[in-house]
């Protein structure tokens, strides 16, 4: 049987959408954070930044271009984007972008893994805030969506997407470490964990997996 995530909608419309890029900006530094630790990025950012060591252009540019690209394959599996979609392709990048180009690189391991550590846990949080604000998921959120419309469980459609895009990324260069697998492992239990700061509320429900 499948769990959800049960999280409350803010009250207002300024209060969600401050929400929701509160929630994409903490995300782009938490993957700033990642990357900038050298210890191995999420799945995802690994084919990010092949893609982007290949083309020569920005992470960040990598991630807008390839989920506006992703949120094509939402036509054939019936997905309708929301404005937070929309938010998540155009803006997620930019501040991915701009944490990086502040952040300095950490050269000693203690720092790398406390850059890790930090950029795990505010990955979690962003995804409790923006999924919160109740405006759209991420493009690639969606795709996981979609997937489990066809019959496959959550956790399967996640698995598939987030192994292929791992695959494809360290094919291209992408670091892949010890910072994958922490991702991989903590991920799921941070969100959870973030949610208690909510209180619970039957206005919106999030599957999380069978």
């Amino acid at each position: 049987m499948s769990e959800s995530i049960t999280l409350p909608l803010p009250r207002s419309l300024p209060a969600r959408l401050a929400q929701l890029h509160g929630g994409l900006a903490l995300y782009g530094v938490g993957i700033a954070l990642q990357v900038e630790s050298g210890l191995g990025n999420s799945p995802w950012d690994v084919f990010h930044q092949g893609v982007a060591m290949r083309t020569g252009v920005s992470i960040g540019a990598v991630i807008i271009a390839v989920g506006a690209l992703v949120m094509l394959l939402w036509i054939p599996l019936r997905q309708r984007p929301g404005f937070g979609t929309i938010a998540n392709v155009v803006f997620l990048g930019l501040f991915a972008d701009a944490a990086i180009a502040l952040l300095p690189t950490p050269h000693a391991l203690p720092l790398q893994a406390l850059y890790l550590a930090a950029g795990v846990c505010a990955v979690a949080l962003a995804t409790v805030l923006y999924i919160g604000a109740g405006m759209g998921p991420g493009p690639r959120d969606g795709i996981m969506t979609g997937l489990t419309r066809l019959g496959l469980s959550v956790r399967l459609g996640r698995f598939l997407i987030e192994i292929t895009a791992l695959g494809a990324g360290w094919l291209l260069g992408g670091t892949a470490g010890l910072g994958t697998l922490v991702f991989a492992l903590a991920i799921g239990p941070l969100t959870q964990l973030f949610t208690r700061w909510f209180p619970l509320s039957p206005t919106r429900d999030h599957p999380r997996g069978e």
